[in-house]
């Protein structure tokens, strides 16, 4: 098994409770240190903090075409398990959310082939999941 490093990355939200019931509840990641205006979650292992930002923003600085989908940028997201994705995948259908790409096989039968899906959280930052049945294929050209 590879150890890679864990990331931290710091997305803005306009509301923690709302933001709590989607990390904690819809997406299941357990809450770690917090304070009147930002919460840690454990993203996977790795740190991803909501801080409250007030101000309105736009979530999108564009979007790019991929494999026929309108992707937007920017995104982050992470790589899972397929029996993992499709188990995400049918946590957020349940919870209501909408998917800005719903989840489907990208690049079928072609190097990098990989399950994807896109949502929103409440304050509009932009998630991707994505799952490959051959993780050699995450950088396949």
């Amino acid at each position: 098994m590879t150890t890679r490093p864990g990331f931290h990355l710091a997305i803005p939200v306009d509301d923690l409770a709302r933001a709590r019931a989607f990390y904690g509840g819809v997406l299941g990641l357990a809450e770690g240190r917090s304070a009147d205006a930002w919460v840690d979650w454990n993203f996977y292992g790795h740190q991803v903090v909501t801080h409250v930002v007030p101000a309105a923003r736009q979530a999108d600085a564009g979007r790019n075409p991929v494999d026929g989908h309108d992707v937007p940028v920017p995104h982050f997201g992470l790589i899972l398990s397929v029996e993992d994705f499709h188990a995400l995948a049918d946590r957020v259908r349940a919870a209501g959310a909408e998917f800005v790409i719903e989840p489907y096989l990208r690049f079928a039968g072609e190097p990098g082939e990989q399950w994807t899906m896109f949502f929103r959280d409440p304050a509009g930052n932009a998630i991707e999941f994505k799952a490959f049945r051959d993780e050699s294929q995450i950088f396949a050209k």
